[in-house]
């Protein structure tokens, strides 16, 4: 029988699994990082919809000869992407679009693998902390979840649209990047013993919360842009075409259906979340300056401030250039390392490390 990990004897046996598991969950977060970026890529390049069927066993085997190519290009030619926005093209550039979207699903397949084998060989062997089996048997569980959100998604498009619905994509883009945060978390919480965290003005903390908690808010609402392709108009900055708040971001009613289904309003309310998401952040870096503090502490709050101004500039660049593909791709995954080092910040300064 495997000694529990808090067994006094096997104190360095104990330290030893926890930097590997520790070890362990870095690495799928860093490979949840790359799903993010690839299905940023995916959505940039039109390639989510090629392909049209959901095996979640067989279909990590592609096309292997011209025959299953053209059935799988005969099947993307009954949806109205082909026929609206494609029509009339070759095999060879279906093949682009197909690739990107199977590299997308096939990477997923490989994260549920890398999660779910070593989870289970930590669980059998009897080294995980106390309470962590089942939530990493939760996060497992919310990955093949988000598996089924994401063939959701596809279907929406496949019928009476030319691309997928921005509600789904918004609840398939937020699930993702809320696996990374929890990954993130429990990978930092590991090991590690409860004591009086680094930050103990209570409000410092809750202001951490609420940078955490707006960063999800912008991410949807930056999923909300991308799915009614926002980042297409109003392709100035700071003004929207020589206006601070444009004329048509109430032309929906009711007045809440412009929150979600008008791409102008979804590019203002993305743009007015990310300069609260900047005050916010700097006035927080105030307060965790304007005392003495660990260097730690210090060192997150200016690596956070740093990484948020970063990607607002990459933001604002991306609509410049009416989101040419390749910065498309950076500004999501450039989100997703924000979500990090935000999720790393609060950490530090609820728990002490």
């Amino acid at each position: 029988m495997a000694l529990a990990a808090t067994d006094p004897d096997v104190k360095t046996g104990t330290a030893y699994w926890d930097g590997a598991v520790r070890a362990w969950l870095f690495t799928i977060a860093g490979l949840v990082l790359a799903m993010v970026t690839v299905g940023g890529a995916t959505r940039l390049t039109d390639s989510g919809l090629s392909i049209t069927e959901w095996k979640p066993l067989l279909g990590a085997i592609p096309p292997l000869t011209e025959a299953d190519w053209l059935a799988a290009f005969e099947r993307y030619k009954q949806i109205p992407e082909y026929s609206l926005v494609n029509k009339g093209m070759n095999l060879d550039a279906f093949q682009v679009i197909y690739w990107w979207e199977w590299s997308h699903r096939f990477l997923g397949r490989m994260i549920g693998l890398a999660f779910a084998l070593p989870l289970a060989f930590f669980w059998v062997k009897g080294v995980l902390r106390p309470g962590y089996a089942l939530k990493l048997a939760g996060v497992l569980a919310l990955g093949a979840l988000q598996g089924a959100i994401g063939w959701f998604m596809v279907q929406s498009g496949l019928v009476d649209r030319i691309d997928v619905s921005q509600y789904r994509l918004a609840l398939h883009l937020t699930v993702a990047f809320l696996i990374l945060s929890l990954v993130v978390w429990l990978g930092l919480s590991l090991g590690k013993s409860e004591r009086a965290p680094l930050v103990p003005e209570k409000a410092v903390r809750m202001t951490a919360n609420a940078l955490l908690a707006l960063a999800f808010v912008q991410v949807v609402l930056g999923a909300f842009v991308a799915g009614l392709k926002g980042g297409l108009l109003y392709n100035t900055w700071p003004d929207m075409n020589g206006k601070l708040v444009p004329d048509d971001i109430l032309a929906l009613t009711p007045w809440y259906a412009n929150i979600f289904e008008n791409p102008a309003t979804a590019q203002f309310d993305h743009r007015l979340v990310a300069y609260v998401l900047v005050a916010l952040a700097a006035a927080h870096v105030w307060s965790i300056f304007s005392r003495p503090r660990a260097a730690i502490v210090k060192g997150s709050a200016a690596l956070l401030m740093a990484g948020i101004l970063a990607q607002v500039v990459l933001g604002i660049t991306t609509l410049l250039n009416a989101v040419p593909v390749g910065l498309g791709i950076a500004h999501q995954a450039a989100a997703a390392v924000l979500l990090v080092l935000v999720t790393r910040h609060v950490h530090i300064t609820q728990r002490g490390h």
